[in-house]
């Protein structure tokens, strides 16, 4: 997310881009590059962008916008958001400038180079879906410009010299004095102009990296930072109406994040971890992806505005824990395409199943772990995750699929990380806690393979597996071997066998449109509009209404409701929460039904996982290492 970028001094490039470690070029090597964005002199929704390189010994060079960012594994090309790219010398005469690609700009007669100049567009005006599919830019990974509000994703502002890949940056953002600003950027202090309108903040990033690595949000923002140990959080809301603020989800998130030290122990951490949260009015212009998106030492997070407050703090629980859970991978421990990664023409690691699957086992693990949620409920988020891998393909080799996560036939089934991904995350840490008698587990492995490496130092893609094994065990060899190498499924039952857990019904929460997996409560027609069906009867709260199949809704809280409108209404149904008051009118048979109530918990009956009564003493022991410790 970016917002306006002025005009601005930054200092310095990048690190290397590539699986090779990048050589570095003479030209204008010791200078900085001095960056400037100016959130007050937007022009038409645009940010304008100054960039100094200093002098150049070459006659051309070339200036790029990403095309791919880490952690999207998908296409941004943010160069599409640049215009007016123009290149003066040092007596501001326009130098010939030919525009290779989307992302590209190559600029002649290069030793005359003084700066390039720039407009930047936001990402959030053009969205239709928010990346979750199409060609949109994951909410997250974008930008916004609005009077009140900047999300300033810097990838989406500024670029890179091919030749300067190693340079640091100097970037100054000037922005109304009555902004507040958050950044976890190195602070080197502020100017405040001469009328007091504006203030000049400035910065220091040590490459290219660390530009793309730290997000920024200006604007009428609520900030609350506190501390969970020996971190600084940094919690930072923007919420148009106002109907949540940083106060309000303080406490969630120093319980989660309390939970998540405790759990990380000595795992190396960061000094300072920076949560950005916007809050979407879900209008036009608004973003509509909807999730986080991990740096190394903060989260950029969209979520609706007019979710229910519980209902936030449990997807805020969720997405920021998954988030924060990456200081261990790929932070602490990543391939070689990770630490040189190049923006231009990536190339990945095959182990997503690491970066992000081990990552979402531990963002849902140490909920139970650290007593957050009960059993039951862990088991029944491992029984969605079985039922939402089943919706890809469940034959192909995990491995493959990341090194060609881009490629048609393999980015279908990258969303499978979140699923099937920490599903082998489980399967190892039950492996690892079996074979060493409740010694050792999966986060033991992390912390040994984060000691031998650690963020300065990537292991090697191809031996990576080789290693786990080494410093492993046979069986959990043969498992990477067989179903994250290999295409064979995976056999559930076999692991949870191990800890005496079976499948069985059980009691399965769900909310108030479906009951149970996608099976929505509701049908329409054009000459009754919506009605429910009978699949309504196995919901447990509408099943205590009496609700009957046929039943014709006509009114949601005082809102006639219709076909035209149904999405917008269910959709707000869907977020209720339970002690929330209701009134609904329905026509049964011609007559007038009203239900006024207060909502309670809507459960299902459902196949999923229970304890086994037959379950040994090993098993349960076993078990209840592997979640309480």
């Amino acid at each position: 997310m970016k917002k306006h970028i002025a005009i601005v001094a930054l200092a310095g490039l990048l690190l290397g881009c590539g699986a090779v470690k990048p050589k570095v070029d003479d030209s204008a090597v010791n200078n900085p590059i001095v960056t400037a964005m100016d959130l007050t002199k937007i022009d038409n929704d645009r940010v304008p962008v100054i960039i100094n390189p200093g002098r150049f010994t070459k006659e051309t060079v070339t200036y790029r916008l990403p095309k791919v960012v880490q952690g999207t594994y998908s296409v941004g090309d943010y160069g599409r958001f640049i215009d007016n790219f123009t290149a003066l010398d040092y007596d501001g005469n326009s130098l010939p400038v030919n525009k290779v690609d989307t992302n590209t700009w190559s600029v002649s007669d290069a030793t005359k180079l003084d700066k390039i100049m720039y407009l930047v567009n936001d990402s959030f005006d053009t969205e239709t879906t928010g990346g979750i599919g199409g060609e949109d830019i994951f909410s997250p990974a974008g930008t916004n410009i609005e009077p009140d509000n900047y999300v300033l994703n810097l990838h989406g502002f500024i670029g890179y010299f091919d030749s300067l890949k190693n340079n640091q940056y100097a970037l100054d953002v000037t922005a109304p004095s009555d902004f507040v600003r958050t950044s976890a950027l190195e602070d080197k202090g502020s100017i405040t102009s001469e009328d007091g309108t504006s203030i000049t903040s400035q910065y220091f990033a040590q490459r290219y990296f660390d530009i793309t690595d730290n997000p920024m949000m200006y604007g009428k923002l609520d900030v609350e930072e506190f501390m969970v140990g020996d971190i600084k959080i940094v919690l930072s809301v923007y919420s148009p109406n106002k109907l949540h603020s940083a106060l309000s989800l303080k406490q969630t998130i120093f319980d989660m994040m309390n939970a998540q030290k405790v759990y990380l122990d000595d795992i190396n951490s960061t000094p300072r971890y920076d949560i950005y949260l916007y809050l979407s009015e879900g209008k036009e212009g608004s973003p509509k992806g909807f999730g986080a998106l991990e740096h190394h030492t903060s989260t950029v997070v969209v979520m609706p505005e007019n979710l229910p407050e519980e209902t936030l703090e449990n997807a805020l629980t969720a997405t920021v824990a998954h988030e924060f859970f990456h200081i261990v991978t790929p932070l602490s421990v990543h391939s070689e395409d990770v630490h040189y990664f190049d923006y231009y023409q990536p190339t990945f690691s095959k182990h997503l199943w690491m970066y992000e699957g081990v990552t979402e086992y531990f963002a849902q693990h140490f909920q139970v772990y650290k007593g957050l949620v009960d059993s039951a409920e862990f088991y029944n988020v491992l029984q969605g995750k079985i039922n939402f891998s089943k919706r890809y393909d469940d034959a192909q080799s995990f491995t493959i699929m990341s090194e060609n996560v881009l490629k048609k036939g393999y980015k279908e089934n990258y969303a499978n990380v979140y699923q099937k991904g920490a599903l082998i995350g489980m399967c190892i840490d039950i492996l690892m806690r079996k074979e060493s008698n409740g010694n050792r587990s999966l986060l033991s492995l992390m912390k040994e393979l984060s000691s031998k490496y650690g963020k300065n130092k990537p292991f090697e893609d191809d031996k990576l597996i080789a290693e786990i094994t080494e410093m492993t065990y046979p069986s959990v060899g043969e498992f990477l071997k067989t179903h994250v190498e290999g295409d064979l499924p995976i056999n559930y039952e076999d692991f949870f066998k191990m800890v005496g857990l079976k499948f069985g019904e059980t009691e399965v929460e769900t909310n108030y449109i479906f009951a149970g997996g996608q099976n929505i409560v509701f049908s329409g027609s054009p000459d009754k509009g919506i009605f429910f069906t009978e699949v309504a009867l196995q919901n447990s709260f509408w099943k205590s209404q009496d609700i009957r199949a046929n039943d014709i809704l006509k009114k949601v809280n005082g809102k006639n409701l219709t076909l035209q409108n149904a999405q917008k209404v269910i959709g707000g149904m869907a977020i209720w929460q339970p002690g929330q008051e209701v009134e609904l009118e329905l026509e049964r048979e011609g007559q007038p039904v009203i239900i006024k109530t207060n909502l309670t918990k809507a459960t299902v009956m459902s196949q999923g996982l229970i304890e086994d009564e037959n379950a040994t003493q090993e098993q349960i022991d076993l078990r209840n290492v592997w979640l309480k410790g």
